[in-house]
């Protein structure tokens, strides 16, 4: 899954992503080139379940942020190269993060001539509108044109699909507020259309603002502040600090879980004394496609999953004291994994089964049939 981080000149954006990522922007990173990483998701569960297990390995969930180009007000409104660049970059993505500057600073200028976060966030909205809007007419002209030698029943349900976008677009209306029915949402998809895409706020405070309630979908992050913290490699230390501040995870932590939840994803666990591990799927999915995020294999010979809640677990306080105690439960394939399982994937693949047999046993998948 890929989060933008989008935003204008000096809000933030590479320190943040640099602090999520740990990957260093290159001074010698050219303006409308993007740049992506991974940030891990610190996940508490995993590291209670590390601690019951003492695994040699703990991987935890992750996501992908893309770090766009600057975003420009005022480009060229038929698409010139600053445009194309960030909008390039952004239809990429599944989740849009916008980034505004809320801080002041006599050292860092703002390309607006002032700080103010509202502003700048509802010009980066506009500049989104404007981008699909202007995508939206390419695309009427050009039907337009086809129109002349005869348009398919495909093509005329996308212009019609179009014209209710354009007056949604007018509006400034997005997402659901679009009003657009699956069969429309169908036709435009291919358009990769932003305003379809969701969002969270950014702003990078001051670090007096830090714990500040900002409203549901918009994060305070200081940018010094998160740094400070990821300085501190004790936890014990890390959480003293934290609370000295008023908070009960950083900003990033918050922020990057959030993102997770904002995509529809959540987490499953597989546990064992090599490795403790959560892994990625859609809230909703089934065992056996759960499954398959592992080994196309174990989604292809899916016999049954074992599955232990974790709240069972850290109960019984190890693996074998909840199967002891019966929380065990064994699900089919239609099983809707749920947020927090520990599953134990069994499957057969006939043709792979002795060199698959083999490798898994080094896996966290103990005991895989």
């Amino acid at each position: 899954m890929r989060i933008g981080l989008l935003g204008f000149e000096q809000s933030g954006k590479r320190t943040l992503l640099a602090l999520l990522t740990g990957r260093r922007v290159p001074e010698g990173r050219k303006p409308h080139e993007a740049l992506e990483g991974v940030a891990p998701i610190r996940d508490p569960r995993v590291d209670v379940l590390a601690g019951i297990c003492s695994p040699e390995r703990v991987k935890y969930a992750d996501n992908h942020f893309v770090l766009c180009p600057d975003v420009v007000v005022g480009a060229d409104a038929a698409g010139g190269p600053t445009r194309r660049e960030w909008v390039a970059a952004a239809r990429g993505c599944e989740l849009l993060c916008l980034v505004v500057r809320a801080f002041k600073s006599g050292e860092i200028y703002h390309p607006c001539g002032s700080v103010d976060p509202g502003r700048d966030q509802r010009a980066l909205e506009a500049e989104l509108l404007l981008a699909d809007m202007i995508l939206a007419e390419q695309r009427l002209e050009r039907l337009g044109r086809e129109a002349k030698s005869g348009l398919g029943a495909e093509q005329v349900r996308e212009q019609a699909a179009l014209a209710k976008l354009m007056r949604a677009l007018e509006a400034e209306r997005i997402g659901a507020a679009l009003g657009l029915g699956q069969d429309e949402l169908g036709s435009l998809r291919h358009l990769g259309l932003l305003c379809l895409v969701p969002r969270l706020v950014v702003q990078n405070v001051g670090e007096k603002d830090v714990a500040r309630d900002l409203g549901a979908g918009v994060f305070a992050v200081s940018a010094r502040v998160e740094r400070e913290i990821a300085e501190l490699a004790d936890p014990a230390e890390r959480a003293v600090y934290l609370a000295t501040l008023g908070l009960a995870a950083s900003g990033l932590e918050r922020m990057n879980a959030a993102a997770y939840e904002a995509l529809g994803l959540m987490s499953y666990y597989t546990i064992g004394s090599d490795e403790v591990r959560a892994w990625t799927i859609r809230a909703g999915a089934h065992a056996a496609d759960a499954g398959g995020k592992i080994h196309s294999d174990i989604e292809r010979g899916f016999i049954r999953v074992e599955v232990i809640k974790y709240g069972d677990l850290v109960a019984a306080g190890t693996e074998k004291a909840a199967r002891e105690r019966g929380k065990m439960q064994t699900r089919g394939r239609d099983y809707r994994i749920e947020d927090g399982d520990i599953c134990h994937f069994l499957f057969h693949v006939e043709h792979y089964c002795r060199k698959l047999r083999f490798r898994v046993s080094r896996s966290p998948l103990r005991g895989v049939q």
